[in-house]
């Protein structure tokens, strides 16, 4: 008999091992019934027991142990996704889930080593069944984390778009207040850091929601007009240096300048790139923009420690640093989204970013089409 067929004889003595097992490592707080638990490891078993029934050349081993499953059936896949998607909606967590496996694993191997022939034929079934098992722990432990971390995204989302009303309101509020010609010297000092604090609090909020939408699969929405690349660098010059003063940021504009772009956005990625080199960086800041009859170029270059060699793959990455180290300027602020928020930006006006990093400066350069078109 092979394992599969013993699988399929013992069903009911294996769901019953299982069912015991995957009650006590349920949430306190969750009672699954006899059914729901008893459903559940025949899906799991009649699956496996028939992944083992398929033909399987050595060639085909081998990518399964290495993780490529593209060779197995999408029925396979469904069930151990399936599975995933009921725990975790049931409340299990993911340490629970991988549990369950390790039982199911446990008990069916138990059971037929108390019947199977110790030869090689039963060997090679136990490794099948091994192969199986760790397919379908795979597809779960994987659909588990992405519904996780979408559920994640998805409340971030949500906080950062119920966040900019209030926010709103302490902004317009701090305006109103500093208008008032009575105020005291102290209240008025006292309303303009109500006024930065909250200016600081929306650039946050922004980026959050930006980042959550592009990790929920939405294109970060663009509106081209008719803009200066050169306006929105000298614009975004005086925005960087009124938040921090001792900035040293040189400008220089060649070359024509006049394009297609969503100019909030833009200047939203030259403010990101600016803040990153006052950061991140020392010395003096130099951006650069330079304009032909197609693209449009714009470097940010700054002096300092040059960044890891093994940080710049991942530099683009959300929530990660633009600079040497998490420890460098303490002053610094923010989520870690600003790099981050750079490549979305570049991306929807379908243009390109980059770093280049050494012991002579880093330097971030933008390129994108003169002429944006949505079509």
């Amino acid at each position: 008999m092979t394992l599969s067929d013993f699988i399929e004889a013992n069903l009911d003595g294996l769901i019953n091992d299982w069912t015991e097992y995957a009650r006590a490592v349920a949430p306190v707080n969750i009672r699954l019934s006899e059914e729901q638990l008893r459903n559940s490891a025949r899906q799991l078993l009649a699956g496996i027991a028939a992944d083992m029934r398929e033909a399987q050349s050595p060639a085909q081993q081998l990518a399964k142990s290495q993780g490529d499953a593209v060779h197995t059936r999408s029925a396979f896949n469904r069930v151990g996704r399936g599975h995933a998607d009921d725990r975790q909606s049931q409340g299990f967590e993911i340490r629970a889930l991988v549990a369950e496996f390790r039982a199911l694993r446990a008990s069916v191997l138990r059971r037929w080593s108390q019947t199977a022939p110790p030869d090689a034929a039963a060997f090679e079934e136990m490794i099948r069944f091994n192969e199986a098992i760790d397919q379908m722990l795979a597809e779960s432990v994987n659909q588990f984390a992405k519904r996780t971390e979408r559920i994640r995204d998805l409340f971030a989302g949500v906080l950062a778009h119920d966040l900019r009303s209030p926010v709103g309101a302490i902004l317009h509020s701090a305006y109103v207040l500093l208008r008032d010609e009575n105020l005291s010297p102290t209240s008025m000092r006292a309303g303009a850091n109500i006024q930065r604090s909250a200016d600081r609090v929306k650039i946050m909020i922004d980026d959050l929601f930006v980042f959550t939408r592009t990790r929920l699969g939405d294109s970060l929405p663009v509106e081209p007009t008719q803009q200066d690349f050169g306006r929105i660098c000298l614009g975004a010059v005086d925005e960087v240096c009124a938040a921090s003063p001792d900035a040293q940021i040189e400008v220089r504009l060649r070359g024509e300048l006049v394009g297609i772009c969503d100019g909030a956005r833009m200047n939203q990625l030259v403010v990101n790139l600016l803040t990153n080199a006052v950061q991140h960086g020392s010395g003096a800041i130099r951006l650069e923009g330079a304009g032909d009859g197609e693209h449009i170029t714009l470097t940010v270059s700054n002096g300092g420690s040059p960044i890891p060699a093994a940080a710049l793959p991942t530099l683009f990455d959300p929530l990660t640093r633009g600079g040497p180290s998490a420890e460098h300027k303490r002053g610094s602020s923010g989520m870690g989204l600003g790099l981050y928020i750079c490549r979305c930006i570049a991306n929807a006006h379908k243009g390109t970013i980059a770093v280049e990093s050494g012991e002579s400066g880093t330097v971030f350069t933008v390129q994108v089409p003169r002429f944006l078109t949505l079509h």
